[in-house]
């Protein structure tokens, strides 16, 4: 029977069965609502997305200085980034997140991380084949590998019992459980959304491990330079001398550089067959011009990365301290975080039963009765029900504080 709107079969899964996350939906629904400490303070809090508003001074005054467009940037270019680009970001690379020499070739360009994780995906893995992904998870690893490449995520759970720690014992699992092909490993550091920076060993049992099974590893290390805490960012790729044909690494502007609206995500591979497959499909993804030249001129700028990097850590260390005081005077349980842009508080406690029904109730009241949005551990794939993601770091520090006490005064109750 043919689809009443003239949808393809396609195009009415898109709707009868959406991969937006629920808590994601309301976000947009909200944000003209968002909380105002003088002209709004009963207003919305946006505590469920990862994106850094804590600099946003910094990065406008930067932006000023590098709009002097020349006529290049109107037109078409390499479709994975222009050469002069690439080359800058390359070096950029090199000095503040791989720390070692990259070739311009193996570098790749596309609007923002997710893009550059379907268009890779896509060109890695056939449809119904399977990705290992360690959960708790950044939730849109969901909607960006399934929705268009038809992939089937197989989680490999980590339970609070051992501190969510990843081991081989459950990659092993994880891959003689499934049921299909399994064609990749999608591992984060730091990591969405525990907040936690792994160490180098625990990098190295990750490569080691794809290695010996054969399997892509992707690494996202799209919060490389969002570590407030004492631990040391350490890259996969900093781990090998060359990456080989199967590992690829991931970083954005999105975290980093808190400018998830300029849509620039990064693949470095040294497949040539993958990079040539992913020009094939840039054409749908390619980054604007125009970005591309001022990105180009704020990495270039060492002096001004520097400062930038070393005031946005101290930003995101402060609200950290200051949102965690709240929950601590509050008894609410969380992980120490040291990265990203988030943490996980438990709230187990609070729950009428140790259901995902009982979860969800319990979003729904915070998001009724006080206008505060957090992101349920159901959509970060958690193997047990009462976490939530707190995203410390999506509104300002005073905003996020009152969140918080927001939502302190729903558990009390």
């Amino acid at each position: 029977m043919a689809d009443p709107s003239g949808l393809s079969s396609r195009g009415r899964l898109l709707i009868d069965d959406p991969q937006m996350a629920p808590y994601f939906a309301v976000n947009q629904s909200r944000m003209g609502d968002v909380c105002d400490p003088v002209t709004n303070p009963d207003g919305y809090i946006p505590l469920c997305t990862a994106e850094n508003k804590l600099v946003a001074d910094l990065l406008l005054a930067k932006l000023a200085q590098v709009r002097n467009v020349p006529a290049s940037a109107l037109g078409y270019t390499d479709m994975l980034g222009s050469p002069a680009f690439r080359s800058r970001l390359a070096s950029f690379l090199e000095r503040h997140v791989v720390r070692r020499s990259i070739d311009p070739e193996n570098v790749a360009v596309l609007a923002g991380a997710g893009t550059v994780l379907e268009q890779l995906f896509h060109v890695i893995a056939d449809v119904g084949d399977a990705v290992l992904v360690p959960t708790p998870s950044y939730a849109g690893f969901w909607a960006d590998l399934q929705t268009r490449d038809g992939l089937v995520i197989a989680p490999v759970p980590t339970t609070p019992d051992t501190g969510f720690r990843l081991t081989p014992a459950a990659l092993d699992r994880a891959l003689a459980a499934a049921d299909r092909p399994v064609r990749a490993l999608l591992y984060t550091s730091p990591d969405n959304p525990l907040g936690r920076v792994s160490p180098a060993g625990d990098i190295a049992m990750v490569i080691e491990w794809a290695e010996a099974v054969g399997v892509h590893l992707v690494m996202s290390e799209v919060y490389a330079l969002s570590v407030y805490g004492d631990a040391e960012f350490v890259s996969a790729g900093s781990l090998r001398a060359t990456l080989g044909d199967r590992l690829h690494l991931v970083w954005a502007f999105s975290k980093d550089l808190a400018m998830s609206g300029l849509r620039c995500g990064t693949l470095i591979s040294e497949n040539d067959d993958v990079l040539r497959a992913v020009r094939e499909l840039a054409y749908w993804g390619a980054v604007s011009g125009d970005t591309q030249w001022a990105l180009g001129c704020m990495v270039t700028d060492d002096a001004w990365i520097d400062e930038y990097v070393a005031e946005m850590r101290s930003r995101l260390a402060t609200s950290y301290r200051a949102v965690t005081r709240v929950l601590d005077a509050a008894g609410i349980p969380h992980l120490p975080a040291a990265a990203g842009l988030f943490l996980l508080a438990d709230l187990r406690r609070w729950l009428d039963a140790p259901t995902w029904e009982a979860e969800r109730r319990l979003w729904e009241r915070i998001l009724t009765e006080v206008n505060v949005n957090v992101t349920p551990g159901s959509a970060c794939h958690i193997v047990e029900p009462g976490f939530v993601r707190i995203c410390f770091a999506a509104v300002p520090t005073d905003v996020a504080v009152t969140g918080v006490e927001r939502l302190a005064t729903v558990l009390g109750r």
